[in-house]
């Protein structure tokens, strides 16, 4: 609830978009609360920050827990934000106990996992992992043109003088934790849900260009009306992924007509396309068939379809999945096991280490919302599997390694 004061809005919900000054206000004010649990902190170049509880070995690879802290325009208290403070709570209360741990646990606030601002989404973690240079990602505009290297700099400075991390420092494990953002664990009624993998993920803008005209003078068969053919792609589109099993999930998310005139033909009209699927194959084939279809739909105007994001399904591994079961066991918790819908930081950080994730139930399955809300207890259970998963990875010592793939 104090994070949530950082952006807040008048429904309830939250406005803490990436690098801004409000989203660095509450970076500040988790750094205070982990400083009195002397956590160490520092930051890399994208913005990405780790909070360290210091191992008995500094040889080895630590183990990573976090999420993110930036919201959509209209989002939530909890999303991403439980992860951070179920880690913070979980490394304090190893802590105040004086575990003596070999490997060191580390806190991480991933930048811009929303892409609200700056597209794409998951960009820090990307970054980090390699999955995008550091250049593209600072030559991402916001819709007002702004580049994200025009302001990062000053985002950065807000922290205070902090070391600067290296992008892919080895990792031994990491784990997220996260509100589900669906109601499947809500109508099972548990508490807690151990994720077996994070469906596929393709965003595209379609960019449609005609001619800017005057409405009362121009006839319909002169007029290059952008609008008019954004509207005939998008009703097309859309039917097309609509399919008969309701798997495939197709959103188109932001719309901007230009000039926006009452009475004027528009010329321009940009508009966003969200699209994921659990299976790689019809990811690949109902994807490939945007562009195509634009093309056809277009005429008299034309199209420039760019692809911002794709990222194929993936899989954690068994060996974390089964850690995190038997960390609920300890705590007397059921679980059960589910496919992400949403996409998150822990896809990137799966091609660097062994990566699991740990869902708690919404109410009503409402996320990027400003009613999204968690009930304390569900809260509470999955950051005590958390903590046990935690400690049972930072204490494994330099020969026991987890494997790396299924």
């Amino acid at each position: 609830m104090a994070l949530a004061s950082h952006g807040a809005l008048a429904r309830g919900g939250v406005n803490r978009q990436a690098f801004t000054a409000v989203d660095a206000d509450a970076r500040l004010q988790l750094m205070a609360w982990a400083a009195e649990s002397g956590l160490e902190p520092s930051i890399d170049a994208i913005g990405n920050l780790f909070l360290r509880l210091a191992g008995t070995d500094s040889t080895l690879p630590p183990v990573l827990t976090g999420s993110h802290l930036d919201t959509q325009p209209a989002g939530g208290k909890f999303d991403g934000t439980f992860g951070v403070l179920a880690g913070l709570e979980a490394l304090t209360a190893i802590q105040a106990r004086q575990l003596s741990l070999p490997r060191s646990l580390e806190l991480v606030v991933w930048a811009n996992e929303e892409g609200s601002r700056f597209p794409p989404t998951t960009m820090g973690s990307s970054v980090f992992a390699g999955g995008m240079k550091l250049d593209q990602a600072l030559a991402a505009r916001d819709d007002q043109g702004m580049a994200l290297g025009d302001v990062i700099e000053l985002f950065l400075a807000r922290h205070g003088e902090l070391p600067r991390r290296d992008f892919g420092t080895p990792v031994h494990a990491y784990l997220e934790a996260h509100i589900e953002q669906g109601p499947v664990l809500e109508r099972a009624e548990c508490s807690l849900g151990i994720v077996s993998g994070i469906q596929g993920l393709r965003w595209f803008e379609i960019e449609v260009q005609g001619q800017e005209a005057h409405a009362g003078t121009t006839p319909r068969a002169a007029r290059r009306d952008a609008q008019a053919a954004a509207m005939r792609i998008a009703m097309a589109l859309t039917r097309y992924f609509e399919d008969e099993d309701d798997i495939a999930r197709f959103t188109i998310g932001r719309w901007q007509v230009q000039p926006g005139s009452p009475n004027t033909v528009a010329g321009r009209v940009v508009f966003t396309i969200d699209f994921r699927h659990p299976d790689a194959g019809a990811l690949e084939r109902m994807g490939d068939a945007i562009a195509p279809l634009c093309e056809q739909l277009a005429a008299p105007c034309d199209v420039l379809v760019q692809e911002l994001s794709h990222s194929a399904p993936i899989h954690f591994p068994s060996a974390i999945r089964r850690l995190l079961t038997l960390a609920a066991r300890d705590a007397g918790m059921a679980t059960l096991e589910l496919m992400s819908g949403a996409t998150h930081d822990a896809k990137w950080l799966h091609t660097m280490a062994p990566t699991g994730m740990l869902f708690v139930p919404c109410e009503g399955g409402v996320s990027h919302n400003q009613a999204e809300s968690a009930a304390p207890e569900d809260l509470r259970a999955g950051t005590q599997v958390l903590c046990n998963a935690l400690i049972r990875l930072a204490g494994e010592s330099g020969a026991a390694r987890m494997p790396s793939s299924q």
